[in-house]
């Protein structure tokens, strides 16, 4: 599946999730999205859930933001690089970024950033921004 196909279907599962915390307020809802509960509660959010494996290693995980709205990708490529194709990169050129290459692609390899997984990222991006964006959720920059 392509990333594109992945993120409209994982937005449609966010959405759903957002209704139905349509009468909590934001700090609940950013709690909810918590690892542990998400684990228990929605365990078809992500694929993880069922290896009690978390994407990123830190304690406090949460997926509010599985896609990071700093993820830059295009399913086509974003550039050339020499003999390969870069599909995607970071934003923000976060120091724990690192890239993923294989034959001829370039990937952006997240694993080790844990910034949009935070509780305190999430609340000031949601509070910073309209309400709307708890349904719109993602702006990530598609090509």
């Amino acid at each position: 599946m392509q990333y594109k196909a992945w993120l409209e279907k994982h937005q449609h599962k966010l959405q759903k999730i957002l209704v139905k915390l349509d009468d909590k307020n934001l700090d609940e809802v950013i709690s909810y999205f918590e690892y542990e509960n998400m684990q228990t509660h929605e365990s078809d959010f992500c694929p993880l859930y069922a290896q009690n494996i978390k994407c990123h290693d830190t304690e406090k995980l949460n997926c509010y933001f599985c896609a990071c709205p700093h993820f830059v990708f295009d399913d086509k490529g974003l550039e050339r690089a020499g003999q390969k194709i870069r599909y995607s990169r970071c934003a923000i050129k976060s120091k724990e970024g690192r890239e993923y290459i294989h034959d001829n692609a370039i990937h952006q390899d997240c694993t080790y950033c844990t910034l949009p997984h935070t509780k305190a990222y999430i609340n000031k991006q949601l509070r910073v921004s309209k309400p709307q964006i708890l349904l719109i959720a993602f702006n990530v920059a598609v090509f």
